[in-house]
C-alpha cells in the first residue's frame, strides 16, 4: 500500500518550544535517567551547536554549557502530542501509525482526493505547520523507505514511484540501518545503502545471519512491514503536567493553549466539533477543581476555545498552586463548517458566538432560549422557545427539520415573519369599498399602507371546536415596516399576526 511518513526533526524539542516561547533560541536539553545517572536524550539547535550530545551526563552537558536548562524527557507525552499531530491529519487519510519519537505514519490511499500524492503530502506539510511543527514528508509504498528518506534524504517532500525505491533508497548512509545492523557493512567499507544491495544475498546471509538478509531486503526496497493504523481513543481528552505548580493564570494560560490546540486538531480531524468541555485541575499538593465550559454553538477552533476557557477559570479562586491540568470533550456533534453569508464579518461571528457561550457558562446551561417549530398548523401555536443547545448529532439536525416541514407555518417555501405575536392582535383598520385594507392603527398611531402583498389562505382544525380559516397578507405600513395580517373569514374583521425584520 502506498503511505507517506512524516518527519519532525527532534520533536520533543519542537514540542518544548511550542509549549514554552521563551526557549527558542536558547540552549536546552530533555533528560532521563539511565544508570543511575541522569543523561541527555535530546538537545536543542543552540545546545548541539555548544557541544551537547544525546547520551552525555547532564553534569557533562552543564559543564560545557552553564546556561544549559534541562527538562525531564517524558515518553508518554511525547506519545500524546504525536497522536494529536495523527488525528489532526485525519481529514487527508483514513488512519495513521505512529512511529515515535519523531514521525507518524498516513495511509494515502486517499490521495486523490488532495490532488494526488504531491499534494497530499504537501497538504500535510501544511497542516503540521499550522500547528507549529516542522516536518519533511515522503510518499512510498514501503513503511522503511519512506521512514529514512525522510531521516535522512535532503529533500523536504518527495514522492516514490512504486518500484522505484531501490533507487531512491541507494545514496543514503549506513546509517539509516539503525540498531547496529550497519556497522556490520561498514566493517567491509560500504558507506551507502545503495552498496550494500548490490552485495550477492547468499553471501550476507553467511555473514550476517537474518538481520543481514532482513537489512538488505530493505535496502533493495523490499519491505513486507504492515501498516497499523492507531486505534482512536472513544473520548477526547488531553493533559498536561506543568513543570512547576502555576500560582498565576499566566502559566496556566500556556498550558491551556497547549491543550486546546491539540484538542482543537483532534477535533478537527475527525470532523467533529466540541459541545461540553470540563476541565480538571490538580492542586498541589492536594485538591481537585473541575470546570465545565458549554458552547452555545459547536466549534473546534482551538483560539475560540481558549478564549472562552479564560473568560471560564481566569477568575477561579483556587486554595493551592495547579499542578497538573487536563481538558476533556464530553459532548460533541458532527462539524458541518460554516456557510457561506454575504455580507457578513466573520469577526462579528465569533464575536457572538463568544457572548452566547460565555452567557451560557455563566448564566447556565438553560439560560439561553431559542426560536423552535411545532408541528401544528395554526400559525401561532407553530412558533415556541426552547432551551438553546447545539445539536447532539446528524439525527437530531434531520429530526428538527422534518418537525419544520411538519408545521404548515414554517414547511412552505413562504417566508414567514422572525416576530410571532403569542396571540393575534385586533387591528383598527380602515378598509376601503372594494375590501382592500388602506391604513390601521397600531398602539395609538394611525400607518398607511403602502403595500400589500397575497393572499394566502390558511384554515383548519375542523375537527376541533375552534376552527379556523384565514386569509394572510404581507402588508407594509408606513411607520412600522412589513407585517403579516389576516383577515378571519368568521368575524371578517384584520389581525396582525407578527412583523418581518
Amino acid at each position: 500500500m502506498r503511505r507517506a511518513y512524516l518527519h519532525f526533526t527532534r520533536f520533543p524539542v519542537q514540542r518544548r518550544v511550542l509549549e514554552s516561547p521563551e526557549l527558542a533560541g536558547r540552549p536546552f536539553a530533555l533528560m532521563e535517567e539511565s544508570r543511575g545517572q541522569r543523561r541527555v536524550v535530546v538537545a536543542s539547535t543552540t545546545a548541539l551547536k555548544a557541544g551537547v550530545r544525546p547520551g552525555m551526563t547532564v553534569t557533562a552537558a552543564t559543564a560545557l554549557v552553564p546556561e544549559l536548562r534541562h527538562f525531564p524527557y517524558r515518553p508518554d507525552e511525547e506519545a500524546r502530542a504525536l497522536t494529536a499531530l495523527g488525528e489532526a491529519l485525519l481529514c487527508l487519510g483514513p488512519g495513521f501509525q505512529l512511529s515515535a519519537p519523531d514521525g507518524l505514519w498516513l495511509d494515502a490511499g486517499a490521495a486523490h482526493l488532495s490532488g494526488g500524492e504531491p499534494g497530499l503530502c504537501a497538504r500535510a506539510l501544511e497542516v503540521c505547520a499550522g500547528l507549529g511543527y516542522r516536518a519533511h514528508g515522503v510518499v512510498a509504498s514501503e513503511a522503511f523507505t519512506s521512514r529514512v528518506l525522510a531521516r535522512y534524504g535532503a529533500r523536504r517532500m518527495e514522492v516514490v514511484a512504486d518500484g522505484e525505491s531501490a533507487r531512491a533508497l541507494a545514496p543514503l548512509p549506513l546509517a539509516a540501518l539503525e540498531d547496529g545492523v550497519g556497522a556490520g557493512f561498514a566493517a567491509l567499507g560500504l558507506t551507502t545503502l545503495g552498496e550494500v544491495a548490490a552485495l550477492p544475498a547468499g553471501a550476507v546471509v553467511a555473514r550476517g545471519g537474518a538481520r543481514g538478509a532482513r537489512a538488505h531486503a530493505l535496502c533493495r526496497g523490499e519491505d513486507d512491514t504492515p501498516f497499523v493504523p492507531a486505534v482512536l481513543e472513544e473520548v477526547l481528552e488531553e493533559r498536561l503536567t506543568l513543570e512547576w505548580p502555576a500560582e498565576s493564570f499566566e502559566p496556566l494560560g500556556f498550558a491551556l493553549k497547549t491543550l486546546l490546540d491539540r484538542l482543537g486538531a483532534r477535533l478537527a480531524g475527525r470532523r467533529r466539533a466540541a459541545v461540553r468541555i470540563t476541565f480538571t485541575l490538580r492542586l498541589d499538593p492536594t485538591g481537585l477543581q473541575q470546570v465545565t465550559l458549554s458552547l452555545a454553538r459547536p466549534t473546534a477552533a482551538a483560539k475560540l476555545l481558549l478564549d472562552l476557557a479564560r473568560h471560564r477559570l481566569e477568575s477561579l479562586r483556587l486554595e493551592n498552586p495547579v499542578a497538573e491540568v487536563s481538558a476533556r470533550v464530553d459532548a460533541d456533534s458532527e462539524d458541518r463548517g460554516l456557510q457561506l453569508s454575504l455580507g457578513d464579518s466573520p469577526e462579528g461571528d465569533a464575536a457572538l458566538e463568544v457572548v452566547l457561550s460565555r452567557l451560557a457558562t455563566t448564566l447556565g446551561e438553560d439560560s439561553l432560549f431559542a426560536a423552535g417549530l411545532e408541528p401544528v398548523h395554526r400559525p401561532e401555536g407553530a412558533h415556541v422557545t426552547r432551551g438553546f443547545h447545539p445539536p447532539a448529532s446528524r439525527q437530531a439536525l434531520l429530526g428538527e427539520s422534518g418537525r419544520a416541514r411538519a408545521a404548515s407555518v414554517g414547511g412552505g417555501a413562504r417566508e414567514r415573519p422572525s416576530r410571532l405575536l403569542a396571540e393575534p392582535a385586533w387591528l383598527d383598520a380602515e378598509v376601503a369599498q372594494t375590501g382592500r385594507l388602506v391604513a390601521a392603527r397600531v398602539a395609538g398611531r394611525r400607518h398607511r399602507v403602502t403595500a400589500v402583498s397575497g393572499p394566502e389562505r390558511l384554515g383548519g382544525e375542523w375537527w376541533s371546536e375552534e376552527p379556523y380559516q384565514r386569509d394572510y397578507y404581507r402588508v407594509h405600513f408606513e411607520g412600522l415596516g412589513p407585517a403579516w395580517v389576516y383577515r378571519d373569514a368568521r368575524d371578517g374583521r384584520f389581525y396582525l399576526q407578527g412583523l418581518f425584520d
